[in-house]
């Protein structure tokens, strides 16, 4: 074989490399459990913006990576409904919001890595041992320190000193740490506040 011919076959090979391990590479699959709506401007803006940093990262939905979402709207019943269906997918990472998703996931597997996203206090909710070494399987970002909300109480006092009623309203199948919440605000009453 001629030097020529034999950089030229070398050439064409080691061209063909990149394409053959990209033919074979594994596609992840990531599954979002998202407590919004389809519909809402802001969990759409959540979503392009997960894409976006996947993309910048090198994780190009249907290419390398394949990413499942399901939005729940808030319904705690189709919550729990997507989370068996998307841990029967067996994806490689579940990324969920709400409360009743992550509840519902930690009951539903011990194996697949979830990540979650503005939970608050999932230490005072049972989803993780603490912040620094979260254990298990359930790890992620956290908004809400429940110490904040008697603390917001406080501000209202301030900035509205005459004010003499202040009220708590939720969900119970959506916020199932009303009674952490309760806890701290109800500890800073004063006078005729309730």
């Amino acid at each position: 074989m001629r030097r020529r011919e034999f950089i030229k076959l070398l050439g064409g090979a080691t061209a063909a490399w990149p394409l053959a391990a990209r033919a074979q590479q594994t596609v992840r699959r990531v599954a979002i459990i998202n407590v919004r709506l389809e519909t809402d401007p802001q969990g759409q803006s959540q979503l392009k913006a997960f894409r976006q940093g996947f993309e910048k990262l090198g994780w190009d939905d249907g290419r390398n990576v394949k990413i499942d979402v399901r939005w729940a709207g808030g319904n705690a019943e189709r919550m729990r409904e997507f989370v068996t269906e998307v841990v029967a997918l067996k994806p490689d990472v579940i990324v969920a919001s709400g409360s009743p998703a992550v509840a519902a996931l930690k009951r539903a597997t011990s194996t697949i890595p979830v990540v979650f996203v503005g939970i608050a206090e999932p230490v005072a909710q049972g989803f993780i041992t603490n912040m620094a070494r979260p254990g298990g399987n359930i790890t992620g970002f956290s908004l809400v320190d429940f110490s904040i909300v008697g603390k917001s109480v406080d501000m209202l006092k301030v900035a509205a000193p005459t004010l003499a009623h202040v009220g708590l309203m939720y969900n119970p199948e959506t916020y199932g740490f009303y009674d952490v919440t309760w806890k701290d605000f109800s500890a800073r009453r004063v006078g005729p506040w309730s």
